[in-house]
């Protein structure tokens, strides 16, 4: 499995990731010890969570801490926080010094690799945050810190607020990026590479729609049932007319949809580490198997040509 440093650190990740958001809410703690096992057996050594994920509040990090017992040493662990179910956006000191010390008895470790603010707070000052992270990053209760779903403009704040105070930065930041999703190669993308943050795509695979199984017009999945309300957003006539196209494109190039929508995300300016979530183990084979897919510089541009 390749692995790329994280932004301007010298941290290492897999370029498949594992989402484990899964875990404690679709499938049962069996379940995804199956899923992280095939995941250490191939290489997979990103594993990604939050405190939000799970049936209940923090049920996907107990549940990944479980399994990991005795395999810490082997993993890079990114864990977020975002408020608790009274405030879901609370990034205060508070908040995320007391937060930190729950990950880490639910996660049973140590320290966290990567701690990330999974969503921004207009409450709290950013230089109150960042403060409270760089001082988790000198306890050695995180290694480094990061980001999900910032603007760009508050990356170069916390970015320029931590060079300021000569605080720890931010090594990396998760976004929504797929070949139906590319808001981010507007401003997002150039102001992590200009502030040395590595991105971490999320939903690359559009919540199943790119590996082609919405085509059939009897399929059923989470899209269907509007899971999150994301069936609302992406089941739409535009998005089948893509996802045809670029089947068809990767069949004639001898690979299926799914090797070019990871392939594809994979090569992309900045990308570090792609996580994708599964719920079986043959899941996981796939979407490593599926990153092996080079594109030339040509198919790059009939790929561009296609979504235009």
């Amino acid at each position: 499995m390749e692995q790329r440093n994280v932004g301007r650190s010298g941290l290492r990740a897999s370029v498949v990731g594992l989402g484990c958001n899964n875990f404690g809410w679709t499938i049962d703690a069996e379940s995804s010890r199956k899923v992280v096992d095939k995941a250490y057996d191939l290489g997979v050594n990103f594993f990604d969570t939050a405190h939000v994920y799970g049936s209940s509040f923090g049920s996907s990090e107990e549940v990944l801490g479980d399994i990991i017992k005795g395999r810490r040493d082997e993993i890079v662990l990114a864990t977020k926080f975002s408020g608790s179910p009274q405030r879901p956006r609370d990034n205060s000191r508070r908040f995320i010094i007391g937060e930190l010390e729950n990950a880490l008895r639910r996660l049973k470790t140590d320290w966290i690799d990567i701690y990330m603010i999974h969503w921004y707070d207009v409450t709290t000052p950013m230089e109150e945050v960042i403060r409270a992270l760089d001082d988790i990053v000198t306890s050695g209760k995180a290694r480094y810190i990061g980001a999900s779903n910032l603007s760009p403009w508050r990356i170069v704040e916390a970015q320029w607020i931590a060079k300021e105070l000569g605080a720890n930065k931010m090594i990396t930041g998760q976004y929504e990026y797929s070949l139906l999703s590319r808001e981010v190669e507007k401003e997002t993308v150039p102001a992590m590479q200009a502030y040395g943050l590595g991105l971490v795509p999320y939903f690359p695979l559009a919540s199943g729609l790119l590996t082609g199984k919405y085509l059939d017009a009897s399929a059923t999945g989470r899209l269907q049932k509007n899971f999150l309300g994301l069936g609302d957003r992406l089941l739409t006539e535009a998005n089948f007319d893509k996802v045809r196209k670029l089947d068809t494109f990767a069949k004639e190039q001898g690979h299926s949809l799914l090797e070019l929508a990871m392939s594809w995300v994979a090569q992309q300016p900045a990308v570090v580490s792609v996580i994708a979530g599964a719920t079986r183990p043959e899941q996981v084979e796939q979407n490593v198997a599926a990153v092996n897919w080079t594109l030339d510089a040509e198919q790059l541009a009939q790929v561009d040509a296609l979504l235009a």
